[in-house]
C-alpha cells in the first residue's frame, strides 16, 4: 500500500524483517519537513516585525500629533463629505455603468455606438480634468434650458447656482464612474453561460424579466468583485474633489497640513489611517456579497472570517494534543 501524500513513515519504527509487519495503522507517522515554507515565513516575520517596530519607535510619525487629529471635528467632517460624494457617485456611477452596458449590447448601431464613445471618451480624459471642466463650466454656459432643438426654451436653469461643489464633485465622479462600470457590468453579463439566456427565452418571459431575474442576478457574481474594485478606487478618487473646493477628507488634512505645517506627517497618517478603514469596510462588505451570490453555484459557501479562526484553532488544538501525546 503506497504512504499517504505529505507524511513519511518513520525507519526507525520500522518493523525487522524476521518479524510480522504491523499493520499500518499502527505505524507512527511523521509530517513532511519544508524548510523552505519555514525560512519564508521567519524572514516576513522579521520584516514585520521592524516595520512595526520602526513605526513605534520613530519620532518623526509623532503619534501624540496622530492622537490628537484623529477625531477632530475638522477630519470627522471631512470625512462625511468623502461618504456623501463616494456613496452617491457610486450609486449613480454604477445605474450609469448598467445603462451603459444595456446600451453597448443593444441591437441598436447608434445605441452601441454612443455607449462606446462615452465608455471611450471618459476612460481616456483624467479625472481631475474631468473635474476642473465641471467646476468652470458656467464661463462656457451661464444658462441651461429644455425646449425645442434651435427654437424657444421652455425651461432655464442659472448653471451657476445649481452647480454646487458637492453637485460637481458628484456629477464628475459619477460621469467617470459610469465609464469604468459600464466595462464591468458587460463583462459579467457576457460571463453567464449563453444556455441560460436561451433557457429564458424558451419560457416565453419577457425581456425585462429574463434580464433582471435570471441574467443579472447571474452576473453578480462576476461583477461584485470587479465592482468592489472601482469603488475602492473611487473612495480613494474623491481625494481628487479638494481641487474643486470641497473639503473632503483629505482636503481637510491638505487645509490642516498647511495652516500646522509641522504636523503635516501626523495629519498624513490620519488620512491614511481613514481610508483604510473605509476600504476594509468596503472589502467586508464584499465578501458577504460574494456569500451570498454564490448559494447554488457552490457545494459549500466560503467559511467566515470567525469561522476560518475557530477551524484554526480546532486544528492547533488537536496538533498540539498529538504532539503532546508522542
Amino acid at each position: 500500500m503506497s504512504e499517504p501524500p505529505g507524511a513519511a513513515v518513520s525507519l526507525a519504527e520500522a518493523p525487522p524483517a524476521d518479524s510480522p509487519a504491523k499493520p499500518l495503522t499502527a505505524q507512527r507517522v511523521l509530517p513532511l519537513r519544508r524548510p523552505g515554507r519555514w525560512i519564508t515565513t521567519a524572514v516576513v516575520l522579521v520584516l514585520v516585525a521592524q516595520i512595526i517596530h520602526g513605526l513605534a519607535t520613530n519620532p518623526f510619525y509623532q503619534w501624540d500629533r496622530f492622537r490628537y487629529w484623529f477625531l477632530r471635528p475638522t477630519i470627522l467632517d471631512g470625512l462625511v463629505i468623502t461618504l456623501e460624494v463616494a456613496a452617491l457617485s457610486a450609486v449613480l456611477g454604477l445605474l450609469g455603468g448598467v445603462l451603459l452596458a444595456l446600451a453597448r449590447l443593444s441591437g441598436s448601431p447608434v445605441l452601441r455606438a454612443a455607449s462606446w464613445v462615452y465608455t471611450w471618451l471618459f476612460r481616456s480624459v483624467p479625472l481631475i480634468v474631468v473635474l476642473i471642466f465641471l467646476y468652470n463650466f458656467s464661463a462656457l454656459y451661464k444658462t441651461l434650458s429644455l425646449g425645442v432643438p434651435f427654437g424657444p426654451a421652455f425651461v432655464t436653469f442659472d448653471e451657476s447656482r445649481l452647480a454646487t461643489d458637492m453637485t460637481v464633485a458628484v456629477i464628475g465622479l459619477s460621469l467617470n464612474e459610469a465609464a469604468y462600470a459600464a466595462e464591468v457590468v458587460r463583462g459579467g453579463i457576457l460571463s453567464v453561460d449563453q444556455g441560460q439566456h436561451e433557457a429564458a427565452a424558451a419560457l416565453g418571459l419577457p425581456k425585462t424579466y429574463q434580464f433582471t431575474r435570471i441574467v443579472f442576478p447571474q452576473a453578480l457574481r462576476s461583477i461584485t468583485p470587479n465592482y468592489v474594485n472601482q469603488l475602492i478606487g473611487l473612495i480613494k478618487g474623491t481625494s481628487l474633489v479638494f481641487y474643486v473646493s470641497l473639503l473632503d477628507l483629505f482636503g481637510s488634512v491638505q487645509t490642516m497640513g498647511s495652516t500646522y505645517p509641522g504636523d503635516i506627517v501626523p495629519l498624513l497618517l490620519v488620512a491614511t489611517v481613514w481610508y483604510l478603514i473605509l476600504t476594509s469596510a468596503v472589502s467586508v462588505v464584499q465578501f458577504y456579497v460574494e456569500r451570498y451570490f454564490a448559494r447554488g453555484a457552490t457545494r459549500t459557501l466560503p467559511p467566515t472570517p470567525l469561522q476560518k479562526v475557530r477551524t484554526g484553532l480546532g486544528d492547533l488544538r488537536a496538533r498540539l494534543r498529538k504532539e503532546a501525546a508522542v
